[in-house]
């Protein structure tokens, strides 16, 4: 990869023989978008679909009290990203990972309710409080297009880049995971619609919205479509892939999943983007060392 206008100007600020980490501290905070951003992008999306389904349904916690748990798990990530003075892919990644998690039941608690269609044979209820508002997929899509749609005019507005790797403030940052947990509240709407209610099923959801990324790829090539608005919208429809591969793998043979499990594909899941991280994390250091080396 080409270096970018960043990676020079983080060699180039020195102070008295010593490398004034400008750009590692305080600029650099977010990742590149790379191949193996997204990779990892749909790797976390995935075990959010079916870590949150584990919590919410396997251990029959439910949703309301699962997306409370998962929405503080969410805030604790969030403060040490934020507090964080450069880009650590652990902490970037864990914060990708809760939103995904607490999306998923913020989600299902949107638009389920405690009827049958969404409750084990037999079953009455799933866990402690509200069951759900039953608002349903179009009506909780709505409100958070809505919701999604006014963070993003409150951004504009502030005059700050849509552009990842150009964020470099608290309040451009905070914006940028505000639109994160929406997105990925919006694209588990998105995926259950496509699963449950589209008749495609979750193998061909999952085809639907792959061969829509594939599309958005190629349009990166076309001039006249700004590529911030290719990546949003990307970032977006990468949460309906996650939730419609994560009930391929974990839901029943009978409703065309693979019965895999939420706990079993979770724990694969997990370790494969614990893998992925702690890969990013090793080419990270291994950026800044040379960065370093050149500056000194």
């Amino acid at each position: 990869m080409s270096e970018t206008a960043l990676e020079s100007a983080d060699r180039t600020q020195v102070d008295g023989g010593r490398k004034a980490d400008v750009v590692g501290q305080v600029v650099r905070k977010l990742p590149e978008v790379t191949l193996a951003f997204w990779v990892m992008k749909i790797a976390a999306t995935t075990l959010g679909e079916t870590a949150g389904d584990l919590f919410a349904q396997t251990l029959k916690l439910g949703y309301f009290l699962t997306t409370v748990a998962l929405f503080v798990v969410f805030v604790v990530t969030l403060v040490i990203q934020l507090a964080s003075r450069r880009y650590n892919p652990f902490f970037y990644w864990t914060v990708i990972l809760s939103t995904s998690m607490a999306g998923t039941t913020m989600s299902d608690f949107m638009n389920r309710d405690a009827s049958a269609k969404y409750l084990a044979p037999g079953a009455t209820s799933l866990g402690w409080g509200p069951q759900g508002l039953g608002l349903g997929y179009p009506v909780g899509a709505a409100i958070l297009v809505s919701a999604l749609l006014l963070i993003f005019a409150a951004w504009k507005a502030t005059g700050m880049t849509f552009v990842i790797r150009d964020i470099v403030t608290f309040r451009a940052e905070a914006l940028f995971w505000s639109a994160i947990l929406v997105s990925n509240t919006l694209g588990t709407s998105m995926g259950d619609f496509l699963s449950d209610s589209s008749g495609l099923g979750y193998a061909g959801g999952a085809l639907l919205v792959t061969g829509a990324l594939a599309v958005l790829a190629a349009l990166m090539r076309v001039r006249a479509v700004p590529n911030v608005v290719l990546f949003w919208i990307a970032f977006v429809l990468t949460r309906p892939l996650g939730a419609t591969a994560g009930d391929l793998l974990t839901k029943p043979v009978a409703k065309g999943g693979l019965a895999l499990g939420t706990a079993g594909s979770s724990a694969v899941l997990l370790a494969v983007l614990v893998g992925l991280m702690g890969y990013a994390q090793w080419r990270e250091r291994t950026r800044r060392g040379q960065l370093t080396r050149r500056a000194g």
